[in-house]
């Protein structure tokens, strides 16, 4: 039985869409975990959850170690939550809030996914002097990328 055009763009369309998570605002994430989870449930798409983390304590975890384990946890949860295959994929940085958006980047190209879904925040002034890490993905990402307010 031949496939129909939309039945092939389906599959094909995402096949890993990155999650950034901050774990200490995941409350937050909500609307861009929904959005990820709708669209993978759609396209049959794995779900990859990134976090950036610190080699120091900080008030997530004690250790790199701690970070990963709560990271893993993390995607585990939303696999049962949501019945979608989710995985997670920590970067340990000297300093996540100047590393975080070349961090995403570098980690969707290696772990070759196709789509970025990231929440964002509501443009205030500091955004037109200074780029918001979801934008800079946006902007220097070779995948595509849904900023999620």
């Amino acid at each position: 039985m031949r496939k129909s055009v939309l039945q092939i763009t389906e599959e094909c369309m995402y096949q890993k869409i990155l999650v950034p998570v901050d774990l200490a605002h995941a409350d937050k994430l909500e609307k861009a975990i929904q959005t990820a989870v709708d669209l993978a449930t759609h396209y049959k798409a794995e779900i990859c959850f990134c976090g950036v983390g610190t080699n120091t304590p900080s008030e997530v975890a004690h250790t790199p170690k701690e970070f990963e384990q709560k990271l893993s946890e993390f995607a585990k949860g939303c696999n049962t939550k949501f019945g979608v295959v989710a995985t997670a994929s920590a970067h340990i940085s000297d300093d996540p809030a100047v590393d975080l958006s070349k961090a995403l980047i570098a980690k969707a190209d290696e772990l070759n996914a196709d789509l970025i879904v990231m929440a964002t925040h509501v443009p205030g002034v500091a955004d037109h002097v200074f780029a918001s890490h979801g934008g800079y993905v946006a902007s220097y990402s070779d995948i595509s990328v849904m900023l999620v307010r």
